[in-house]
């Protein structure tokens, strides 16, 4: 049996191209601001994952079911609903140390899964407090 690939994979598709799609403006303004404030905190190129996940870093992972792949260590999406940050490093009870629990009581209105953190608008939230926030994700990913 061949070894499983994700369906996203990372992909030379330009980034800025990609968000010059989205419709609304207001997210697509958040949208280059986020991407400024992550290639400023990983210091690395922003790479398209899939057709619409904008990922830094990457990192192997071996699932619990023995499943092994590539992943992006941090990222993020302008989804319809919100804008969806992907934390590798895990929100609350995935956090082992607790401390992005610190970060999101202080962060402003938003919304997590286990690895994403949802957001309306960036004016919705303090970003001095989401940069920290996001320093600690890339700090702290698989990989690093």
């Amino acid at each position: 049996m061949p070894p499983y690939q994700p369906k996203t994979q990372p992909n030379n598709q330009n980034v800025s191209k990609f968000l010059d799609t989205v419709q609304d403006e207001a997210q697509k303004q958040d949208s280059f601001v986020l991407l400024d404030i992550f290639k400023e905190i990983t210091k690395e190129e922003a790479k398209m994952w899939g057709s619409s996940i904008i990922g830094f870093g990457s990192y192997h992972y071996k699932s619990k079911s023995g499943i092994e792949a590539d992943w992006m260590q941090i990222g993020f999406s302008p989804r319809k609903q919100a804008l969806t940050l992907y934390l590798m490093c895990g929100l609350e009870e995935y956090d082992k140390t607790g401390q992005t629990k610190n970060f999101l009581a202080k962060l402003g209105k938003h919304k997590i899964g286990k690895s994403c953190l949802y957001i309306k608008k960036l004016a919705d939230v303090d970003l001095e407090v989401l940069k920290e926030l996001l320093t600690f994700a890339w700090e702290n990913s698989p990989g690093k």
